[in-house]
């Protein structure tokens, strides 16, 4: 077996969250999550702080090198720290989250399923791998071009367009879909929102949404509460 490598660093495409119990990784370019138990994440945490990989523990060491949340360097090199999240409330598998689907009311579609199909040819322009780093990336460069904050009725009007474009389309419209959706249909009239990534507990869950300057979500549950984001895209203050 190989020795490990007395440094490493995580790329900054590489987000942690902890949550006490688990401490999660998300990887912004592959959109891939990986999970530490308590003493893989106190290693974590550790490291981040000195740039050593000393602290997390030989196995969890080799599967995160190996997975590219973690690269070696030469020399210390340490990252940002995890955020902190609330730990959850524990529900031993109990708690219920909202789940099915259910038609949107009707509307005119034709704009928001042009934003739909182009998130779609982004996803879909190049390595599987990498579809989340195209992206967030094209999210980030339309949001620049924006010259004023959505409102929040103009930002529910473009998610509930979004969703029934999705009704009707062939393709996977899911969260992610759907919000990164409606950023693209706001900005054609050159209105910009906060694109938002975040993950819960209990169990582990990913979600995407998008919210005004104000921080208002828009046309999400009171769920979404629960998440605590992780990236966000778009100035909350945004100004022409």
């Amino acid at each position: 077996m190989t020795s490990l490598p007395s440094h490493a660093t995580a790329p900054g495409h590489v987000r942690a969250v902890d949550f006490g119990h688990v401490l999660v990784l998300i990887d912004y370019r592959t959109g891939r999550v990986h999970c530490l138990l308590p003493e893989a994440g106190a290693g974590w945490r550790a490291a981040a702080a000195t740039g050593c990989l000393d602290p997390i523990p030989p196995t969890a060491a080799r599967r995160l090198l190996a997975s590219r949340l973690l690269i070696p360097t030469p020399a210390p090199n340490p990252w940002t720290p995890p955020v902190v999240a609330p730990a959850p409330e524990a529900s031993w598998g109990s708690t219920e989250h909202p789940a099915g689907l259910a038609r949107p009311p009707r509307g005119p579609t034709a704009a928001a399923s042009w934003a739909l199909a182009a998130v779609f040819a982004v996803k879909r322009a190049g390595p599987a791998p990498t579809g989340m780093h195209r992206l967030t990336a094209v999210l980030r460069s339309t949001v620049s071009t924006c010259l004023r904050p959505a409102t929040p009725a103009q930002a529910i009007r473009a998610v509930e367009a979004v969703r029934r474009a999705g009704w009707r389309s062939p393709g996977r419209t899911a969260c992610l879909e759907e919000s990164a959706a409606a950023v693209l249909l706001l900005a054609a009239r050159r209105l910009a929102v906060t694109w938002c990534h975040g993950v819960a507990a209990d169990p582990v869950r990913l979600h995407a949404w998008v919210q005004t300057w104000d921080g208002t979500t828009a046309a999400e549950p009171d769920s979404t509460r629960a998440y605590t984001p992780v990236i966000t895209i778009g100035d909350p203050h945004h100004q022409p």
